[in-house]
């Protein structure tokens, strides 16, 4: 999110005067570097249906967007699509959002078990009632090279980058008027844009903001299985896993049944053996003779109030913005957000895409706009 912004103040208006302050720049545990990194357009709420819409097409000229001196960087998008599928009880509410999806442009076709057993003959229908396939526009990507990319690009149009942790914000006459960093020294501000990630809910603080996002720990499992297996687009199934292709062999992850805040990133490997490969040996039977590879473990921000983000201004405080919570699909909306976040500081509104449903207005209001389809 930062560097998405840094990016486009930069373009839009190359003489601003850009910081990023990393606490981390080797990014070890960053969500971005260890995100599954794949893009949609199957979600419930109309506001990120038409932000993934701007992003795909991000990432499909990202290499000549962000074009440095002639070396263009590969991202590695995928667009395989996306696979959802329902059981009786969840029928209605996958049409529906199939329904939503079509009506706003997004390219999704329904399939009924038959079809799904065609089209798919490695899947296993039983206890199916449908599914929700996307076309086009949806997939995967190498999410630590858009990073690298998205920041290499912004220093180029001038933005500057240093280590550093902020401490502290100096609050007065409802405006952020500094930011001490860890090491004493004081930077002034004109605007503090918060893009701390599962860590933004502690930033917020500095400035007696309560922000209910936090860091809810999910493990990807790297999975071998010898079983040719093609298409294979990224599987949602009613269990709670999904599973996506990933090199010569697979990646897959599950909700954990019960969901703390803020635990170490150590991977969950006995959820794999006790809940992860009997679903996935249910509804692929291929994979009775997977073997796990290795795994690790980031950080969903995930706003706990209504699993949207939250972007732009403060309502109080008047030169503080926030790009914040989007529980677990920041990283494919950060070109569009960060393109948002940037319009409302130079031009005072959104002009590409309007974001003003994920505004910050809707947490004090008690108005929740729930996205239904998280992963």
């Amino acid at each position: 999110m930062g560097s998405a912004l840094a990016y486009w103040l930069t373009r839009l208006a190359p003489k601003t005067s850009v910081l990023v302050i990393e606490r981390d720049p080797t990014y070890a545990s960053a969500s971005s570097a260890l995100s599954a990194a794949s893009i949609r357009q199957q979600f419930t709420t109309p506001v990120n249906i038409r932000i993934s819409q701007a992003s795909i097409e991000f990432l499909r000229d990202a290499p000549h967007l962000l074009d440095v001196d002639g070396f263009r960087p590969d991202i590695g998008l995928k667009e395989r699509g996306y696979l959802y599928l329902a059981t009786p009880a969840g029928l209605q509410t996958l049409q529906q959002a199939n329904a939503l999806q079509s009506r706003l442009g997004a390219s999704v076709e329904w399939f009924d078990t038959q079809k799904l057993a065609i089209r798919f003959p490695w899947l296993n229908t039983t206890g199916l009632s449908g599914g929700s396939l996307g076309v086009s526009g949806e997939g995967w990507f190498d999410g630590y090279s858009l990073l690298g990319a998205l920041g290499t690009k912004a220093r180029s149009q001038g933005a500057r980058y240093i280590s550093g942790e902020v401490v502290r914000m100096g609050v007065h006459q409802d405006r952020v008027n500094s930011v001490e960093l860890a090491d004493g020294s004081v930077i002034s501000s004109g605007h503090v844009v918060n893009a701390a990630g599962p860590w933004a809910r502690s930033v917020a603080s500095m400035a007696g903001v309560d922000l209910p996002v936090f860091g809810r720990r999910r493990t990807v499992y790297v999975i071998a299985c010898r079983a040719q297996m093609d298409p294979f687009p990224l599987l949602i199934d009613p269990a709670g896993f999904w599973i996506r292709p990933e090199g010569s062999g697979y990646i897959a992850g599950i909700t954990p049944a019960e969901d703390p805040d803020d635990l170490p990133l150590d991977p969950d490997y006995p959820a794999f053996e006790s809940v992860l490969w009997p679903a996935l040996a249910q509804r692929i039977p291929q994979f009775e003779a997977a073997k796990l590879q290795r795994a690790w473990a980031g950080y969903y921000e995930m706003n706990v109030f209504d699993h949207n983000g939250v972007v732009g201004f403060h309502p109080r405080i008047g030169n503080l913005l926030f790009m914040n919570g989007f529980s677990g699909h920041g990283l494919q909306q950060a070109p569009v957000v960060g393109r948002g976040v940037a319009e409302l500081i130079l031009q005072g509104r959104f002009v590409s895409v309007d974001l003003s449903d994920l505004a910050f207005e809707r947490l004090l209001q008690g108005r929740p706009l729930l996205e239904q389809n998280v992963i």
